[in-house]
């Protein structure tokens, strides 16, 4: 059995994930969190679906050894097509994903209007925001659009200048032509990208932050089942990788707003 002491588990194919991570711990800062980014292994948008299953239950097994009592699975790739070979893994562990809060929240706001989907290819490929759309919404027209250059450009750093503007001009029109007000952010790196999206589309339209609505599920998840913990001082933080910590933590310093520590950072073989 669980305890509400037992920290929460969450992982990505790297860094993207942080944004789930700084949403969770923003709603529930006592709760002590284990992040894994899989650096050895991304991007996983670019591998098979099976490979994709293979490295998700890995890093799955891992940080259900960490004592979880939850598991996050912050990236929307393997979200998509690997959530029933994690929840396999680890059961009885809960898991969740982040591609059914999206849509759940999506499906409410959007009220009966066209829902926009902005993701990689792989996760537009999959399909799966307009299934999970759909099966709350089934009349609901679901508008998808890959955007490859916005996860580089995040990792750079360049989330406000002239390129994410191009990029946004480049990937964005569609959605102002098919008036389209709710618009779901279908990966971990894009919140980042908030303010370029909401200035690009038309005034009020809604932008939907999976990590966001992720984060709420996990804290009734919690509650219901009498695992959520108990207020307290701030909660642990610990990260590992499969591969490169230097550059994951670079990558957390402009996710997070601050470094993670060399204490806290391990490279897993």
């Amino acid at each position: 059995m669980s305890s509400p002491r037992a920290p929460i588990g969450i992982f990505d194919s790297g860094a993207g994930g942080l944004t789930v991570l700084k949403a969770v711990a923003r709603r529930m800062p006592a709760e002590d969190l284990i992040y894994f980014g899989d650096t050895a292994n991304l991007p996983y948008g670019s591998k098979s679906p099976r490979a994709v299953r293979r490295a998700s239950a890995a890093v799955a097994r891992f940080l259900a050894g960490k004592g979880i009592k939850a598991l996050v699975v912050a990236c929307n790739t393997s979200s998509a097509v690997a959530l029933s070979d994690i929840r396999r893994a680890v059961a009885p562990i809960p898991v969740l994903g982040v591609i059914e809060p999206g849509a759940r929240a999506a499906a409410k706001v959007a009220c009966g209007g066209p829902v926009g989907v902005v993701a990689t290819s792989a996760t537009v490929a999959s399909g799966a925001y307009p299934r999970a759309v759909k099966m709350r919404a089934p009349r609901a027209r679901v508008i998808s659009v890959a955007c490859p250059l916005f996860v580089p450009l995040v990792e750079e750093g360049l989330w406000s200048g002239p390129l994410a503007r191009g990029a946004a001009a480049r990937y964005l029109p569609r959605f102002k032509r098919e008036r389209v007000k709710t618009l779901i952010l279908g990966c971990t790196h894009y919140p980042l990208l908030k303010s370029v999206i909401g200035r690009f589309l038309d005034r009020g339209t809604r932008l939907i932050d999976s990590g966001e609505e992720t984060a709420l599920e996990l804290e009734a998840l919690l509650i219901r089942r009498g695992l959520r913990r108990a207020a307290r001082a701030r909660g642990r933080r610990r990260f590992y990788v499969s591969d490169d910590p230097e550059r994951f933590s670079l990558l957390a310093r402009r996710f997070l707003g601050r470094g993670v520590g060399r204490a806290v950072l391990h490279a897993c073989e």
